[in-house]
C-alpha cells in the first residue's frame, strides 16, 4: 500500500494526520476558531512540525488571537529562519498584539527575503510610518 501522507507526516501516527487534515479543512473553509482545536492537538503532539505550527498560527491569527499566533510563527521562524511567510505573519501578529517594535524586524526580514512581494513592503512601510 502506498503511503500518500505528506512527507512531514510519514512518521506521525494516523490520528495526528487525521487531526491535521480536519484542521486544514476547517481552516480552508473559514472556520478559523474551530480549526485551532485539532491543529492545537497536533502541535502539542508534533511540536517540531512547522507545517502544523504555521497552520495553527494562521487559524489563531484569523481568530484574532494575535499573541498566540505570534508564538506559533516564532516557532516556525526559529526552525526555518528564511521562511518569508512566517516572518511576515509573525510581524503582523506582533504588531496587532501591541509589539510594534518587535514586528518591524520581522516585516523587514520578510520584505528583504521576498522583494517581489508588494504586500510585505506595504505592511512594512505602514509600520515604519506609524
Amino acid at each position: 500500500m502506498i503511503d500518500r501522507r505528506p512527507q512531514s507526516f510519514k512518521n506521525a501516527n494516523d490520528d495526528s494526520y487525521a487531526l491535521y487534515t480536519r484542521g486544514m479543512e476547517l481552516l480552508e473553509n473559514g472556520d478559523f476558531a474551530a480549526a485551532t482545536v485539532p491543529l492545537g492537538k497536533v502541535a502539542t503532539r508534533e511540536p517540531g512540525k512547522s507545517s502544523v505550527r504555521e497552520a495553527l498560527g494562521r487559524a489563531l491569527f484569523r481568530s484574532r488571537r494575535f499573541a498566540e499566533a505570534a508564538t506559533e510563527f516564532e516557532a516556525v521562524v526559529e526552525q526555518y529562519p528564511t521562511n518569508d511567510f512566517a516572518h511576515f505573519c509573525l510581524g503582523r501578529a506582533l504588531d496587532l498584539s501591541g509589539r510594534s517594535d518587535d514586528a518591524r524586524r520581522h516585516l523587514a526580514i520578510a520584505a528583504n527575503l521576498r522583494p517581489d512581494r508588494e504586500d510585505y513592503r506595504i505592511y512594512r512601510q505602514r509600520l515604519l510610518a506609524s
